[in-house]
């Protein structure tokens, strides 16, 4: 990938632009590191240097345009204000990098043994995980650049992937990238994993900040927060730490932290800003309510910490309000908690043998114990496939797992259910497994996540505890289930609560507080459709299968991090009556929009224009009306 070459400026100027005015604020350069920077380049231009001050002297293109910022506009930044970007953050800015895909393609980097090495394994995580651009939602991306065999695009072009990337090794490399996108108006992305899959962290031609490379941990024996009414131990981890890193380190130390259960999911990205659902849920609940401080980038390009005494307004709504929003986050401190033997169950059956009528009682029956269940403090993870060219449909619990249950308090616990299974002659092997550990557990347990397919999307919904209360409300929901199955809708729940641990006031959705069951939903649509096509299937899911869920469950809600783009009344749906406050806070600490994510708070304001008309981040970012 070609990089430019590097640049520098006066040491005298570099202590204006890092200047932070607050006494929370903790300035990254000082003088002496860049002592070595001001005999390098004299004279340089007022209109260059300023791109990259903290409190910018001047906005050179302001906030009224209606667009961001892209190549061949008048404003675009010069080879020269790239150039100087690239020096200043160590030469660690990515120009132009391709997707993978783009051996498969000739004329670009074409290798046919390595396309065909990526092809096999195009559906691993653990493939794209330690990429620059790629997004694991190809539908997000824009299908621009996919292997032919996955998918034919014809060419490859980068679409909805960045045009440069800063791969961020320390909070300075941010902060310059923050200040240059807010200076110049381009768009900005930040990028850690890319396990978002409503697309998220990419972005047509933008400027992305990649903090994949955020790894330290630190494990703090004794953290005391009286205002948080914590004390104990704590973790601090760099945004960039996944969850088989930190489950491991934790586990070393005798602890447990509550993250995913997808293993290669960055836990201190997006993940726990958005909320964060997590086997542990039913006991601490989300990740967001385990974070105790917060060392963040914010939109002025100032380095601080976040907690319940600095910055405490910042502090609330990055633990909720959503991730690419309000600031970068460089490393989180999370609570710590004590290692725990867990039992776990995984099964599956059909109706294939038993019928149609007698697979949907055995799921009916299911449903009478989710609250149980959920209050005991497990967190079952379940799949309803469909199979419409025979009719048959299959169950899949993978798993059900039940952290600091024994054995035999485990199998008290699905008894009742497995009991009326028997009795419905539905065969399955509940293989009910006991560990030492959660961690061990968790390994033995979770299937790795895959990147998603290319013709799917998936909605969700947050069914409360009223769903379930009585024996009415189980039949309305189990029928509205069944329903969505025999419309071909391959679905994956979760029955769990999320505990509201003391004072975990912060911008997580309430409908978490309430939750029993979060479901979700997916729509196919042909592969080789049009455009004009896709998003009239799209819609029409939205207006039907996804509007019977949310008829049936008032004022409930959604989960951001596995949702639609079309989910309407987005604000409503992912933070509930947090949404007001969500919107003054975005406008205080992001008066200019340097941040953007689709559906992410405040960007009602703005529109992808996409190329194709589809909801994907393959166009041009500009305000909405």
């Amino acid at each position: 990938m070609e990089r430019r070459s590097p640049g520098s400026l006066s040491a005298a100027f570099w202590i204006t632009a890092f200047h932070v005015a607050s006494s929370y604020a903790s300035p990254i350069l000082s003088p002496l590191d860049l002592s070595h920077l001001d005999t390098k380049l004299k004279g340089v231009p007022l209109e260059l240097s300023s791109l990259f001050l903290t409190d910018s002297l001047r906005s050179l293109n302001g906030t009224a345009s209606r667009c961001k910022v892209y190549p061949g506009d008048q404003t675009w930044p010069s080879d020269e204000a790239w150039a100087k970007l690239d020096g200043l953050t160590d030469n660690r800015l990515l120009i132009q990098p391709q997707p993978q895909a783009a051996v498969c393609y000739p004329g670009l980097a074409y290798d046919a043994d390595k396309c065909s090495e990526i092809t096999a394994t195009w559906g691993r995580s653990y493939e794209h995980m330690d990429d620059p651009i790629e997004m694991m939602s190809p539908v997000a991306q824009g299908m621009t650049c996919l292997p032919p065999n996955v998918f034919d695009s014809h060419n490859c072009t980068r679409g909805g992937f960045p045009m440069y990337v800063i791969n961020a090794t320390e909070p300075k490399h941010i902060q310059l990238g923050v200040n240059f996108a807010r200076n110049t108006n381009v768009r900005l992305v930040v990028k850690n994993t890319g396990h978002d899959f409503l697309g998220k962290s990419g972005g047509k031609d933008a400027l992305s900040i990649w903090t994949h490379h955020f790894k330290n941990i630190t494990f703090i024996e004794e953290y005391s927060d009286e205002k948080l009414g914590y004390s104990g131990p704590a973790f601090k981890a760099g945004a960039g730490v996944q969850a088989f890193e930190i489950y491991k380190a934790a586990s070393e130390k005798g602890r447990v932290v509550v993250g995913g259960e997808g293993e290669t999911v960055g836990i201190f990205g997006g993940y726990i800003q958005g909320g964060g659902h997590s086997p542990l849920t039913s006991l601490y609940g989300t990740g967001a309510d385990q974070v105790l401080s917060y060392d963040v980038v914010t939109a002025a390009g100032e380095f601080v910490t976040a907690n319940s005494t600095s910055y405490p307004d910042l502090f609330w709504a990055l633990r909720g309000g959503g991730g690419s929003t309000f600031g970068v986050v460089t490393s989180v401190t999370v609570k710590a908690h004590p290692e725990m033997p867990t039992t776990a169950s995984r099964f599956s059956f059909t109706s294939e043998k038993v019928g149609n009528a007698t697979f949907w009682a055995g799921i009916r029956a299911y449903v009478d114990y989710f609250i149980p269940n959920a209050d005991a403090g497990t967190y079952a993870y379940f799949v309803l496939i469909p199979d419409i060219s025979t009719g048959i449909f299959t169950f899949s619990m993978s798993p059900f797992f039940a952290p600091n249950k024994t054995l035999e308090e485990t199998k008290a616990l699905l008894q009742p259910w497995f009991t009326r299974l028997d009795d419905l002659g539905i065969a399955f092997d509940p293989n009910v497994t006991y560990f030492n550990s959660f961690y061990e557990a968790w390994r033995s347990s979770f299937p790795l996540e895959i990147v998603q397919k290319i013709n799917v999307t998936t909605g969700s919904r947050l069914f409360p505890r009223c769903n379930f209360e009585t024996e009415e409300k189980r039949e309305e929901l189990y029928r509205n289930l069944r329903e969505s199955s025999e419309n071909n809708r391959v679905q994956v729940h979760f029955n769990m609560k999320a505990v509201d641990p003391a004072n975990a006031d912060n911008a997580v959705n309430p409908a978490w507080r309430q939750n029993i069951l979060f479901s979700q939903q997916a729509v196919r649509w042909p592969v080789n459709g049009t455009a004009e096509e896709t998003l009239k299937i799209r819609q029409e899911f939205q207006a039907g299968d996804m509007q019977r869920w949310r008829d049936i469950s008032p004022g409930a809600g959604s989960y951001l991090a596995e949702s639609d783009r079309l989910e309407p009344n987005f604000g409503q749906a992912f933070w509930g009556s947090k949404y007001p406050r969500l919107l003054q806070l975005k406008a205080k600490w992001d008066p200019k929009d340097v941040f953007y994510a689709t559906t992410g708070v405040g960007s009602e304001r703005w529109t992808v224009e996409s190329a194709d008309g589809l909801p994907n981040e393959n166009g041009k970012l500009c305000r909405a009306g």
